[in-house]
């Protein structure tokens, strides 16, 4: 529950651009090639494609967004190895909020989401310089519906990801268009689930305390 009541709490911070909060997630994707041409549309008639297709391997998505400010970005890369993250975790610092003063990121407990992985890349200098500009909070086990970056790659998948896509440069052209667009109208997340609606609506999974009486 403390990791819960924690990450709500977060979530409850007014706006400050030294310290912007920002959600990270990952997911990934299966290529998939036509064998046979579509039939292109007609009047009153949607595209048909053949139900058949060639697995063209898997690609990952790293997103992350920054429900406040409208904005988010999706990498997508070959692997997710701890590499890849660190990687990504640098460009946040360096190029995404250069300015922060520290950036407060919420993502899950994924083995990869460690300053190890930054220290398995990284020179030692180097390696912290990235880590002592993130401030952590992880969501708790089986509770990454708790993170917002979730919620962005919901959309993704249902608005982007829906239908094939045959190789990654692809997938990366049609995944930027999407990102602009919702970057272009700056959509933002408004959060209402608090930390007291939580020990309302999700009390029986917290500890029942027997207390002494005298």
């Amino acid at each position: 529950m403390a990791a819960m009541e924690d990450v709500l709490d977060v979530y409850q911070r007014p706006l400050d651009p030294a310290r912007p909060l920002v959600c990270f997630d990952e997911s990934g994707k299966e290529l998939q090639a036509d064998v046979r041409p579509s039939l292109l549309p007609r009047p009153g008639r949607t595209a048909r494609r053949d139900s058949a297709y060639r697995r063209n391997g898997r690609a990952n998505l790293f997103l992350w967004c920054a429900p406040l400010l409208g904005h988010r970005r999706v990498t997508v890369t070959e692997r997710r190895t701890r590499t890849d993250w660190a990687e990504q975790m640098r460009v946040l610092v360096d190029e995404d909020f250069p300015d922060a003063e520290r950036i407060v990121l919420v993502l899950d407990n994924l083995n990869i989401h460690t300053a190890a992985s930054l220290y398995a890349t990284f020179p030692p200098t180097e390696a912290k310089r990235i880590w002592d500009k993130l401030e952590i909070h992880h969501t708790p086990i089986h509770g990454s519906w708790l993170n917002m970056a979730e919620i962005e790659l919901s959309i993704l998948a249902r608005q982007c990801l829906h239908r094939r896509v045959s190789d990654r440069e692809t997938l990366s052209h049609e995944v930027a268009a999407w990102v602009t667009e919702r970057n272009t109208t700056q959509v933002t997340i408004d959060w209402q689930f608090t930390t007291d609606d939580a020990r309302v609506k999700l009390k029986r999974l917290y500890p029942l305390i027997q207390l002494d009486t005298v």
